[in-house]
């Protein structure tokens, strides 16, 4: 008989799954392929915490993210903290949507009750603004509230956002007669404010490729544009602060320079701790009960950036017009983040098998064997099909795109098989069929004997990737 699972019947984790106390670790090894993912979504929702998955870089984040909403499905929501995808100390700042990114879950995660946050383990490393800063500088509107349009206006600029013809990518805003256009960092749509006066009359999503008003909605909130204020008060500590850390002429710094002038300058997220008299981790931003689910080689990981970032530093460091921070002023040296991870239970996951010990837990997987499809034989999928009959459960081939998923599907039909197209994880846990055929972001399978499931993913059946896979945004 084959197996069959659901959301309620785990395929790896025991159905109540001990947690380590905070400050001690537990160890799951042999979680290969996709079990890591399958793993994280199904502790995230057995214990109903928030639980934050560190990644080995920002690849295998972006693979995590996408592999977990898969198995997650709807149950859960999943933020994914991003890198800011520049080098330490670069002339310039991160995409604007890469922002917007990082303020949504900057703000929504010391509420977080649960779900999964996902992040590169270096980023524990970033120095982030104090934990209050981006709710303290947020705006809610409402339909009917009032709401001085030039004050309101005055304050956007403060905020970071910048004042365009027509809005068309976040932390932008427009003004047009009574209507105010802005593109909310951490907002999916931008919105359009229609005042009558100064009252809000109505608030509408809108396109921004054809700017036609779509849907109506009741409230919305609107994050500070960037990482760091740009306020009369923040310059002016900048100010200070930068002339008490580098000797010299300021003004002959750009940095300086722009600062003053209220512009933000390439790169200022380097520059962040001149901002504020303190500064946080993502570890500050956790609520108190969050599980930590880190790589085992985590120690290493943030020992090989910071080596990185003191070579990275001998070279930026040169440019006289262009006074950096030290690495420890930019950085979290790796020794602390240890000490910042003591507050949480920790579960560090391997591929390989750990010592088995009371704290360990290898998972029973395996690796798929060789079925890659060959066009030039008679028989394509002769592979394929030795696996099905060999394999005694159920089987998930993920594919990348629906044309390759009908492809698949007729390669595999009218030979005898039980075969389904399936939609989602959850449609496959609750279906009967033997073979089912998704589109899914698997990267890497694997065999689950216990359970009597396997994933097979596209690049296993025809060795390549048929497109690269954008980030959420």
């Amino acid at each position: 008989m084959i197996p069959t699972a659901t959301v309620n019947a785990p395929l790896l984790l025991p159905a109540s799954p001990k947690l380590p106390v905070p400050g001690h670790k537990a160890a799951w090894g042999r979680l290969i392929g996709a079990s890591l993912s399958l793993a994280a979504a199904e502790l995230a929702l057995r214990i109903d915490r928030p639980v934050l998955v560190l990644a080995e870089d920002p690849r295998h984040a972006d693979q995590l993210e996408t592999e977990i909403r898969f198995f997650a499905g709807n149950a859960l929501p999943v933020e994914h903290f991003v890198e800011w995808e520049t080098l330490p100390w670069d002339s310039f700042s991160p995409h604007q949507d890469i922002i917007s990114q990082r303020l949504r879950v900057l703000a929504r995660l010391p509420e977080m009750r649960h779900g999964i946050v996902i992040a590169a383990a270096t980023v524990l490393q970033q120095r982030l603004p104090p934990v209050d800063y981006v709710t303290s500088r947020s705006l809610s509107l409402r339909r009917g509230q009032a709401l001085p349009r030039e004050p309101f206006t005055d304050s956007l600029v403060a905020s970071g956002y910048l004042r365009v013809p027509q809005v068309s990518e976040h932390g932008e805003f427009a003004v047009r007669g009574s209507l105010i256009d802005i593109f909310p960092m951490g907002a999916d749509t931008p919105v359009r404010i229609d005042f009558f006066d100064d009252d809000i009359e109505s608030l509408r999503y809108f396109f921004t490729d054809t700017q036609l008003s779509g849907e109506r909605i009741d409230a919305i909130d609107i994050l500070p544009a960037r990482e760091v204020p740009l306020d009369a008060d923040a310059v002016r500590l900048f100010r200070d602060r930068y002339r008490e850390r580098f000797e010299g002429q300021p003004s002959r710094s750009r940095v300086y320079r722009e600062v003053s002038d209220g512009i933000a300058h390439g790169g200022i997220e380097y520059f962040l701790p001149l901002f504020f008299d303190s500064t946080a981790s993502l570890t500050d931003f956790l609520p108190g009960n969050c599980v930590v689910l880190g790589p085992a080689g985590l120690d290493s990981l943030l020992e090989q950036f910071w080596v990185e970032a003191r070579e990275r530093y001998e070279l930026c460091s040169l440019d006289r017009e262009r006074p950096i921070l030290n690495p420890g002023e930019t950085f979290l040296a790796p020794e602390s983040v240890p000490a910042a991870l003591a507050s949480f239970p920790a579960i560090q996951y391997a591929t390989q098998s750990l010592p088995e010990n009371a704290q360990t837990l290898n998972f029973d997987t395996r690796l798929p064997p060789a079925m890659k499809i060959e066009a030039r034989y008679e028989d394509a999928a002769a592979s394929l099909m030795q696996f099905l009959e060999s394999f005694d459960g159920r089987v998930l081939f993920s594919t990348d795109s629906p044309g390759r998923r009908e492809q698949l599907f007729d390669m595999l039909s009218g030979r005898g098989l039980d075969l389904a197209r399936i939609d989602s994880w959850q449609d496959f846990t609750d279906d009967t069929h033997r073979v089912g055929v998704a589109v899914a972001p698997i990267d890497y399978g694997v065999l689950l004997p216990g359970a009597g499931v396997a994933l097979i993913s596209e690049q296993q059946l025809f060795g390549e990737r048929t497109k690269a896979r954008k980030r959420r945004r």
